[in-house]
């Protein structure tokens, strides 16, 4: 047994397929059939079975394969202790985060961290919160930032952390009549015009409160946060968000917007946290940055 060996029935069993598995680690099919078959006669038992869904794990093959996800993620601790040891750090920390973080706790974490570790390159990248779990099932990002989810998916293979919580706000223009006002209501909202940001989340939201109060004119739906921004402050219409990153955005900071809790909802709030893959080596870089967002977003609970 070694440890190639065990690399290889950990792609097949992830891609169900040698050929995609051969493609992945660049090794010939027939490398990785031998490599198998020499296995399961070393351990006298069959880890695959061929099916027309693809190559499926045996019932006795699923233990082999949990026990090699164990012993390559050993293998990455015993990796990472000496690389702490040698006070070395990765060149290269990818990231992909949803909007809400992305805007918000993200850019003062990235500088604090940047800050320390400067000849790190990050690589961030802006994306839906399936996405961002997909890319870290991938093993595509290091550290994936995002609305958790309630019903957290593959939680076997997943590591998800909460960092705070956010609560539902209605921004409004500071010309706005609503302007005064120390919280807002759905019934007080249904004669308003509302600008939407574009996003999973704020959609499913903004559907709930229609299937709830009713619905209201939407002028626009938009990616791009500033001309959210520029509308309401503009008295053109209202927006929702939630109330994160606000004491850093030049538009509360100057008064140009005013945030008021939107009171009376089903649900009104959001868990922001981050996810990583439990079978991918957790590099120095990665928890470095994670100490770096839990320091900033204290100042949130």
């Amino acid at each position: 047994m070694n440890i190639e060996q065990l690399e290889y029935i950990i792609k097949v069993a992830e891609m169900r397929s040698i050929s995609t598995a051969s493609e992945s680690l660049h090794i010939s099919q027939s490398g990785i059939s031998m490599a198998i078959s020499s296995l399961e006669k070393e351990l006298g038992i069959k880890i695959f079975k061929r099916s027309r869904i693809g190559t499926i794990p045996t019932e006795e093959g699923k233990e082999i394969i949990q026990k090699a996800y164990e012993v390559m993620s050993k293998l990455e601790e015993m990796k990472n202790q000496a690389q702490l040891h040698s006070d070395t750090m990765e060149k290269e920390l990818r990231l992909s985060s949803t909007q809400g973080l992305f805007l918000t706790i993200l850019p003062k974490s990235l500088a604090l961290f940047k800050k320390k570790y400067p000849n790190v390159n990050i690589v961030i990248e802006e994306k839906g919160g399936q996405e961002v779990i997909n890319d870290v099932l991938n093993n595509k990002i290091d550290i994936g930032l995002l609305n958790i989810p309630k019903n957290k998916p593959k939680e076997e293979e997943l590591d998800f952390q909460p960092l705070l919580e956010a609560k539902v706000i209605v921004s409004v223009s500071k010309n706005s009549p609503l302007a005064s006002r120390k919280s807002l209501s759905p019934k007080e909202l249904l004669n308003q015009n509302l600008v939407v940001y574009n996003g999973p989340k704020m959609k499913a939201l903004i559907q709930d409160f229609f299937n709830q109060h009713g619905e209201m004119n939407i002028l626009f739906y938009t990616n791009n946060t500033e001309i959210i921004k520029k509308t309401v402050a503009e008295g053109l219409g209202i927006s929702f968000s939630y109330d994160i990153g606000l004491d850093s955005d030049p538009y509360y900071l100057s008064g140009e917007l005013i945030p008021i809790p939107l009171v009376d909802l089903k649900i009104d709030t959001l868990v922001f946290g981050w996810v990583r893959s439990k079978k991918q080596h957790f590099s120095k870089a990665a928890k470095e940055f994670i100490k770096c967002l839990e320091i900033y977003t204290t100042t949130y609970k």
